[in-house]
């Protein structure tokens, strides 16, 4: 999995390194997760998130902790998480999803502080791609996890909704079609079946948050029956997704802005913030 988290051409995209939400006059605003598996969409960009996972990955660093989230690597030296030879891991818990949350937090902030008075922080939608798609299904979820989660939000997010392209959405499903090598299982680590049901949207569903799941039919690497069950999950819980199948398309093609299907995303996303009111 790879590549940068997609966004509305001209309303902005944080990509793992930066969030910025468009230019001055842009209408909506997007803050689009990442698409590494576990690549922390706020990575870099959260002034205080990323502080704390710093904090964690060092203490558990001193202690003899195990290899996992690629911080973009130390500056002076060798990254004691990262030593040669030893295989990165699909992010960690829970410093993968301090980081997310971190980052969504941070967004009204950053209008704010950056001046940017032609975005309305208050018509956000979260997209991203890939485990970048499981970070904003799972942003826009936070206020179903249970109150004493670490990331529970009271209220759902102020966003207009979620554009998710090609989404690791269901983890169950993802898990057991062995989805990029096994990447779920990295993610979550040894306490898997605790941890899961924080983790996974799919079993936080109904979110109450417009949702759009975008897939390529002929995706081999996250394959489009891991948003099939996402979606079956949400009509069950009485909030079905809209799914936009496009066939013939495989997993990268949805975050190329020269391809029919990038353009078919950024339509999705203007929709949202065209015709939702904010959560």
């Amino acid at each position: 999995m790879g590549g940068a988290g997609a966004s509305a051409a001209g309303r902005g995209v944080a990509d793992g390194s930066r969030v910025a939400q468009g230019q001055p006059g842009a209408e909506p605003g997007t803050a689009a997760a990442g698409s590494d598996a576990g690549a922390s969409p706020a990575g870099r960009g959260a002034a205080e998130g990323p502080r704390a996972a710093q904090d964690l990955h060092g203490r558990e660093a001193a202690t003899g902790g195990s290899a996992g989230l690629d911080r973009g690597g130390a500056a002076g030296g060798e990254d004691r998480e990262h030593p040669p030879g030893v295989r990165h891991l699909a992010g960690r818990w829970p410093e993968t999803f301090d980081d997310i949350a971190a980052v969504v937090d941070r967004v009204p902030r950053l209008v704010r502080e950056l001046g940017l008075d032609g975005v309305d922080a208050e018509r956000v939608v979260l997209a991203g791609h890939s485990a970048g798609g499981h970070a904003a299904l799972w942003a826009a979820a936070r206020h179903r996890l249970p109150p004493h989660a670490r990331w529970h939000l009271p209220a759902p997010p102020r966003v207009s909704g979620v554009v998710a392209l090609a989404p690791i959405a269901d983890l169950t499903a993802a898990r057991a079609l062995r989805v990029c090598s096994d990447a779920v299982d990295q993610l979550l680590g040894d306490r898997l079946a605790a941890r899961l049901p924080l983790a996974d949207p799919a079993a936080l569903l109904p979110t109450g948050v417009p949702t759009v799941l975008v897939q390529g039919g002929t995706d081999v690497d996250v394959p489009p029956q891991v948003a099939d069950s996402f979606a079956v999950a949400g009509a069950v819980a009485g909030q079905p997704p809209r799914v936009v199948r496009i066939a013939d398309v495989g997993h990268f093609p949805l975050i190329d802005p020269a391809t029919a299907a990038a353009r078919t995303v950024a339509d999705e996303i203007a929709r949202l913030t065209a015709g939702s009111s904010p959560s």
